[in-house]
Formats: C-alpha cells, sequence, structure tokens
C-alpha cells in the first residue's frame, strides 16, 4: 500500500510540473486530479477520521481508569474515566477527569496524572513505561504532562482545554495510556535526574489505555463537571 502510494506520489509531484500549450488541456486537468487525490491519501493516513466517529470534525476518546493490580489493598483504588474530544485535525486538544475513589480528607496533596508511552496493561500500570515523550525534553515539558489535581470529597471533577497532546498524526496519544500517580508533581523542580522524567511523582495508583468513543459520554460528564463548578462559584458568591 505504501509502495503504491509512492509511485502514485510521484507521478503526480512529476505531473504538477508539466507545461502545455493549451491552459485548458484535459490531461493537465487529470493530474491535477490524480495530485488532489494523493494528497487526500497521505492526509488520512496521517490524520485518520474512524469510521462511525464522524461528530461534524470533532472526535471523542475515552480511558477507562482501573486500579493498578501492583498497588497495596489500603491505597486509593481510583475508578472513572478520562475523556478527549479535539476537532479535526489542528484544534487544540480538550480533556474531562472524572475520577473517584481518593481519600475523603479535602487537605490531601495533589494527585499527579500523566500520558505514559504505552497502553499495556499486563502487568499493572507497572508496564505502561516512562512518560511519553515524543520530542525527547525534560518534564514537565512532555505532551501528556496534566500537572496535579486535588481530589476534594473523594473526587476528582476537572475540565482542562487547550491541552498541548494531540489525538492526530504521528504524535498522536491514540492508544497510550493515561497514569494517577500516588504524590504530587514537583513539576520538574526536585533538583534530581527522576524530578525531569516524571516529577517524582511516585507509585502509580491507576491507569488506562486512551480509545475511540462517541459524543454522548462526553456531553453527559462536561455537563455535570461545568455545573458543580457553577454552584461552587454561586456558593461563593454568597458568602
Amino acid at each position: 500500500m505504501l509502495l503504491l502510494l509512492s509511485l502514485v506520489t510521484g507521478l503526480a509531484l512529476s505531473a504538477s510540473g508539466v507545461t502545455t500549450d493549451k491552459e485548458n488541456d484535459p490531461s493537465q486537468e487529470l493530474f491535477q486530479d490524480m495530485q488532489k487525490k494523493v494528497n487526500d491519501l497521505w492526509q488520512n493516513l496521517l490524520y485518520p477520521v474512524m469510521p462511525g466517529n464522524e461528530n461534524n470534525g470533532m472526535i471523542y476518546a475515552t480511558c477507562e481508569m482501573k486500579p493498578s493490580s501492583k498497588i497495596d489493598a489500603d491505597k486509593p483504588q481510583v475508578t472513572g474515566q478520562v475523556l478527549f474530544r479535539q476537532y479535526y485535525s489542528s484544534g487544540r486538544l480538550e480533556a474531562i477527569f472524572y475520577l473517584d475513589g481518593f481519600p475523603l480528607d479535602n487537605n490531601q496533596s495533589g494527585r499527579a496524572i500523566h500520558i505514559h508511552e504505552l497502553g499495556d496493561l499486563s502487568k499493572g500500570c507497572d508496564a505502561t513505561g516512562g512518560h511519553y515523550n515524543p520530542f525527547s525534553v525534560n518534564h514537565p515539558r512532555h505532551p501528556g504532562d496534566f500537572g496535579n489535581f486535588f481530589p476534594k470529597e473523594g473526587k476528582i471533577r476537572k475540565y482542562k482545554p487547550n491541552l498541548f497532546a494531540t489525538m492526530f498524526g504521528p504524535y498522536s496519544i491514540m492508544g497510550r495510556s493515561v497514569v494517577i500517580h500516588e504524590q504530587e508533581d514537583d513539576m520538574g523542580k526536585g533538583n534530581n535526574k527522576a524530578s525531569l522524567e516524571n516529577g517524582n511523582a511516585g507509585k502509580r495508583l491507576a491507569c488506562c489505555v486512551i480509545g475511540v468513543c462517541n459524543k454522548n459520554l462526553w456531553e453527559e460528564k462536561l455537563s455535570e463537571v461545568t455545573d458543580k463548578k457553577k454552584r461552587g462559584l454561586n456558593k461563593r458568591a454568597q458568602n
């Protein structure tokens, strides 16, 4: 398939330089049409739109969070979803973090959440590899360095827009994992090697693999997250 595309691409690119004395030469129009089709093929390979998931150009994904099989029973048993959406093919990524199972104490420290390189859960969350770092930069500049989240009443309900990661192209996060860590992310300020790799965020409490979904789950969770935020703002205003 790739060989065929390469050959057709070569023909199309060669054809683009062909000149003719007739402006409306049918052969020139044929070559231009061939070139457009080749460009469309490459575009679809680099930025595939998943069948059954065309929502006016918006693509949706979910990550169904489960506790790591390698953590102790007395650690938080985190469940829920991390949801993504992005406008095809150059919109900014948005995410909803809808998670349960944290201690009920509202004074606890933050929990780091990152995208990891592999979607391998064969050894719990330990098999997901390191942070997804396609550009070989220091933490916290990895595409999936989402920072710290502070649970309230045992829950995380957070919407984040304008994220650096993407669901499209050669640096897609699709099929990779989201990992929740036991500790707070030091954001690369820990003055040691681990800080620049993973923020010294500690053990991996829970993880999941990112996969395509429809828009229903996103719309359901977004309304709940935004309604809760509005209620909190109204409560503070009344006080």
